[in-house]
């Protein structure tokens, strides 16, 4: 009787450790993974605040600049598309395409002196520009918590809880084809 309890005591022990074990990798898989998201609704807010800011600039660009309409209705179509943006693929294509539609909306201001004066256009700019350094930090936070989880659910024994209950790897924020070259500056 005695060997048969002491084997159920080691039994019960073992089972409880492997289930403490399970919940532990589980609640901590749920951490990296809320992280993972919150990070990416942090970029997705600073990519709003940007998409909030345009209307203000272009109008602005709009009094000094009335026939470059091809432009504006380039800004507001991707701005649209921004916002109406379904996943993180598209979401970035449709940075990617605002980022171009605004740096053509800068070669138009450099036409216009008297605009770059302009109290409201630099102030625009200034906020424009901390929204950029914003959104690049954004990605870089949202790229450390993939990093993270991703390895949290390739490393054993994480990967067989992880694919028990279905997390899977987050892509991560890439940057865009067009950024690899290096901008042609000319004067």
């Amino acid at each position: 009787m005695k060997k048969g309890f002491i084997a159920l005591i080691v039994v019960v022990v073992l089972v409880v450790i492997l289930v403490a074990q399970v919940i532990g990798v589980y609640n901590g898989t749920v951490e990296l993974n809320e992280d993972v998201e919150s990070k990416w609704s942090q970029v997705e807010n600073n990519l709003q605040r940007r998409a909030d800011l345009i209307p203000n600039l272009v109008a602005t660009v709009k009094g000094y600049a009335k026939h470059e309409e091809d432009i504006f209705t380039d800004i507001a179509d991707a701005r649209s598309k921004l916002s109406g943006a379904g996943n993180m693929g598209e979401l970035a294509d449709a940075n990617e395409e605002l980022s171009g539609a605004l740096s053509r909306l800068l070669v138009v201001v450099e036409n216009y002196p008297q605009l770059k004066a302009d109290k409201n256009f630099i102030q625009l700019m200034d906020n424009l520009e901390s929204t950029e350094n914003r959104i690049s930090i954004s990605r870089k936070d949202y790229n450390d918590a993939v990093q993270t989880f991703n390895t949290r659910v390739k490393k054993f024994p994480a990967n067989i809880f992880a694919s028990m209950f279905g997390f899977e790897r987050h892509e991560y924020f890439e940057a865009d084809e067009g950024s690899l070259n290096v901008p042609e500056v000319s004067f």
